[in-house]
């Protein structure tokens, strides 16, 4: 195909389709997309490229039934070494979330079948003109170079050579982080035209200076092991991981220069175009923010969608970021309603055919969202009360909406970096709406100031993450030599607790041994310097995984003695079929590699873990049975002593839900249903309806727990041989623990049965003390004390108000104006509740239909609540940022809506400021 003939259009999803079927005719097993959440590597926060999921395979860790294999993966490139974040939105090709298709070796073929099949897709299969690509090779891999040159046919002015990484060119060297696996690459590059050429450098592999090149596709060719100490070693077996990223492929299918208009962003586009009303001009005039906002809105479906929530760290932390990026974008185009929600319905719709866990939980995708983007429009408006009492006194201008930054003269006052930042620290609060807003009230932001405290900010951040990543990096690739030398640890743990197994490894301090004596009686008492960890052959111990606690016990010498005291167990590399197990514990003996010492656990503490895990089963479905399935689970905590279980619903359970699903699992318990255990593959599991979690590692083979017609779970842990050896059940708690997550705990077994006969001792002892005749005339006892308590209330209230407390009508009455049309009435006063508290001025605004009304609870912990009417709040008087400036006095928090809000402190005595702070801020909302 010559260089001047049209490239066939076809739809991103065609191309995705393509790909797959073109390598499975090759012999490649299709392998689903895996989580963005990578499961068991502690080094990623995020899956961040295709080859994250088939890491262990490449290494030789992790043995499949496969050697060759073909995906479409979703990747998401936020932190670290691929960070993309603050390119996104500015140039055509940078993304937080993006697809790669990917075909793999495991030791089958290599270089050779590599290019050749990359070639084939794109010239034939895509149709992309033979003459219009290049590719580059590693300076020293002649015999890639030579497959390009001989074979291929490719022109020396379409083959280059780059890198030289030892050196620190990195060019045709590839990654994923500062250890695992690397190797040479060679990279194949569309010329989008010598127009578009900037000269003599402008040649393949500087295509991020030169737009005539674009990158599409990087063959991967996996030869080493990337060590610490940047020393190489040869893979078991080579192996291939090639990376085409879906998004830019399409860009030159479709004929388009930037991947943002392609039929991959477009809907998005669109959905927002319909939203704000805008023409294509008005499109071109924002489509930085156009951009931004179709990006992360892919970006926060799919994290919604494999379970992240929105936090203040970790993954959440990310999310949050990315929310309310698109948030303040969105505020610039002009948008200030919610519209997040609207754009991730069209992520859904437009990919749930290659994903269809987003049609599958789309409710719990579009509630995680909406929620977020009302809690931020919260943080905003409470930021704002924040900024707007810092402006104020800087400057005595009036407020001018839409007064622009670059037209205030030069001596106009400035807002220090260290306040703005603060803002953008603790609010979230974005810099840009804090130039915005303070160039309104004629004031400067110190902007160079604010770069200094954010970059002293990141500088921190960056020193700690580098310094805990370093940590983490080297004890990984410790535990990996030793899993490479030694093999796996057998886990014999499912069919007995009781054990011989052979040292291979004797670690303290990071340290390796081949013999170790234990500490003296004096260094004893510092327990650190005794610990130990010790790797065996095969073990009867349970590591730490799944949410299921390690087991404890002892480790015996061969004369019977106690070598070790085992307090921890961990899977420290490998999947949990193939993995290395250490076990921690303070040495009080000598141990050599090749003894062999019995494993002893704690029977008694694993059965009570096992009743946990299964009651943990049936707790999960019992819970889908009763809210649907979106309140899958989403964290869990499986202890000897409870079970924990955190699920995404955004309300708490009724009391009627929350019996119904104890009764479904006790019911389930009583028919003492089979507790199967059985192998399959990862496909079989999927296709009998197995489910599986986020953040959970799974190999090719994978262990499912079914009980009997009821629950069927991918699962590692250990687990009761029939429902019945649970014994009982009972949710001891349930609760919030963060926007969209609630968490249950509850106990099994002996532990029930002891909380069911101390609530009952407790009901009887409740009921003498209430002078109840039975516990079953409780009830009635306490309904007849409540109508005495209110009665006295009652008179106690009456007494008050003729001792000279102020009526609401005569608060009213007593109302002073603080702005034209704008009355005020403020009180403190000793009240029996919060809730009557608003009563007061509920009554207050019978007689003030218009008008700020404050009142304050005068006790140790004071409380303020304020109400605005509806009016005010047209003209920008708002509650919540009046309580927002307010509660400083009381040194406490606060907030709630434009026309009411509260708040609570720990200042007796500066109560009285507090209402005398919203007076004066009412009046300047208001315009006085």
């Amino acid at each position: 195909m010559s260089n001047d003939a049209p490239i066939p259009y076809l739809t991103a999803a065609e191309i995705r389709r393509r790909f797959i079927e073109f390598f499975a005719e090759r012999g490649h097993t299709v392998v689903p997309s895996a989580s963005l959440v990578p499961g068991g590597d502690q080094t990623l926060l995020f899956t961040n490229s295709g080859m994250v999921q088939f890491k262990d395979a490449l290494t030789g860790v992790e043995k499949r039934d496969y050697t060759r294999a073909v995906d479409y993966q979703r990747c998401l490139r936020v932190a670290g070494k691929h960070n993309d974040f603050e390119e996104v939105g500015r140039t055509p090709r940078h993304h937080t979330l993006f697809e790669m298709l990917g075909n793999w070796s495991f030791g089958d073929y290599f270089k050779r079948e590599a290019i050749h099949w990359a070639w084939e897709f794109l010239t034939g299969e895509l149709g992309i003109p033979a003459d219009r690509l290049a590719a580059t090779v590693y300076s020293t891999d002649d015999f890639a170079h030579a497959v390009w040159k001989d074979e291929i046919g490719l022109p020396p002015e379409r083959l280059v050579r780059w890198g030289d990484f030892p050196a620190g060119d990195e060019k045709n060297w590839w990654r994923m982080a500062d250890v695992g696996p690397c190797g040479p690459c060679s990279e194949l590059h569309y010329d989008r035209g010598a127009h578009l050429s900037e000269g003599p450098e402008c040649v393949p592999d500087h295509s991020e200076h030169c737009p005539r090149w674009l990158e599409v596709w990087n063959l991967v060719f996996m030869e080493y092991e990337l060590h610490p100490d940047k020393s190489l070693t040869p893979l078991p077996a080579p192996g291939v991981d090639t990376g085409m990223g879906l998004e830019r492929v399409a860009s030159v299918v479709q004929g388009v220069t930037s991947n943002y208009d392609t039929d991959v962003f477009a809907p998005v586009h669109a959905k927002m175009r319909e939203l704000l009303g805008s023409d294509p001009d008005e499109f071109e005039a924002s489509r930085f923010s156009y951009q931004v906002i179709a990006d992360h809105s892919r970006a926060v479906t799919f994290l919604a969608a494999d379970g992240v929530l929105p936090a203040n760290e970790g993954r959440g932390y990310v999310m949050r970021r990315i929310v309310r990026r698109a948030i303040r974008h969105g505020r610039l185009l002009g948008r200030h309603e919610p519209f997040l929600g609207e754009t991730a319905q069209v992520v859904i719709d437009t990919m749930s055919e290659a994903y269809p866990h987003l049609a599958e939980r789309r409710q719990e995708i579009l509630g995680v969202i909406s929620r977020e983007e009302r809690q931020f429009n919260r943080t905003l408006e409470a930021g704002m009360g924040q900024l707007e009492e810092a402006l104020i006194p800087l400057t005595s201008s009036e407020r001018v909406v839409g007064r622009q930054a670059d037209r205030l003269p030069h001596d106009a006052p400035v807002l220090p970096g260290a306040v703005a930042f603060k803002l953008h620290d603790t609010y979230g609060f974005p810099i840009d709406l804090t130039v915005e807003l303070a160039a309104e009230y004629g004031v400067r932001t110190d902007l160079a100031g604010f770069q200094d405290a954010l970059a002293e900010q990141r500088e921190r951040s960056r020193a700690n993450t580098k310094s805990g990543l370093a940590e983490v990096a080297l004890a990984a690739s410790r535990y990996a030599d030793i899993l490479a030398r030694t093999g796996p640890t057998q886990f014999v743990g499912y069919d007995t607790t009781d054990a011989v197994g052979r040292v291979v490894a004797i670690l303290r301090d990071g340290t390796e041994y081949e013999s170790l004596a234990a500490v003296n009686e004096v260094e004893l008492r510092v327990e650190p310097a005794a610990r130990v960890e010790l790797v065996l052959d095969r073990t009867p111990f349970y590591a730490e995984s799944g949410g299921q606690v390690a087991d404890t016990g002892t480790l015996l010498a061969g004369d019977g003695s106690v070598l070790v005291a085992v307090d921890d167990v961990q899977r420290v590399a490998g999947t949990q079929t193939a993995g290395l197990t250490v076990h921690r514990g303070v040495l009080r003996g000598t141990v050599r590699v090749g003894d062999e010492l019995r494993g002893v656990v704690d029977a008694e503490r694993r059965a009570h873990t096992m009743r946990n895990h299964t009651g943990t089963h049936l707790l999960h479905r019992a819970l889908r049975n009763v809210l649907g399935e979106r309140a899958r689970q989403a964290g869990s905590l499986v202890h000897p002593d409870y079970l924990r279980f955190d699920f995404p619903f955004e309300r708490g359970l009724t009391e009627a839900e929350r019996r119904t699903i104890e009764r479904e699992v006790r019911r389930v318990v009583r028919e003492d249903r089979p507790v199967a255990i059985e192998w399959m593959s990862m496909a079989e599991a999927h296709g009998v309806g197995a489910d599986a979690f986020f953040d959970e590692k799974y190999g090719e083979r994978v262990r499912t727990v079914r009980v009997e017609g009821f629950s069927h779970e991918l699962c590692g842990g250990t687990h009761c041989r029939a429902s019945g050896q649970i014994g009982n059940f009972v949710i001891t708690s349930e609760k919030s623990i963060g926007s969209g997550i609630r968490r249950i705990e509850a106990v099994t077994g002996a532990a029930a049965d002891r909380l069911m006969e101390e609530r009952f001792d407790l009901l009887e002892r409740a009921a003498a003390a209430a002078g109840a005749r039975s516990p079953e005339a409780i009830e009635d006892r306490i309904a007849a004390l409540q109508d005495e308590l209110k009665e006295a209330r009652r008179r106690l209230r009456a007494g008050a108000s003729a001792g000279g407390r102020p009526r609401p009508g005569e608060l009213a009455a007593g109302a002073v104006e603080i702005a034209p049309g704008v009355r005020f009435v403020g009180w403190t006063g000793d009240v029996a509740s919060i809730d009557e508290l608003k009563g007061l001025a509920k009554d207050i605004r019978g007689s003030l239909p218009s008008g700020v009304i404050a009142v304050g609870l005068d006790a140790d912990e004071p409380q303020l609540f304020v109400t605005v009417s509806d009016d005010l709040v047209r003209r920008g008087v708002a509650a919540g940022a009046l309580v927002g400036q307010a509660v400083a006095r009381i040194d406490g928090r606060g907030g709630g809506r434009p026309e009411m809000a509260q708040g609570k402190g720990t200042r007796r005595d500066g109560l009285a400021e507090a209402i005398s702070a919203v007076r004066e801020a009412a009046a300047r909302q208001a315009g006085a």
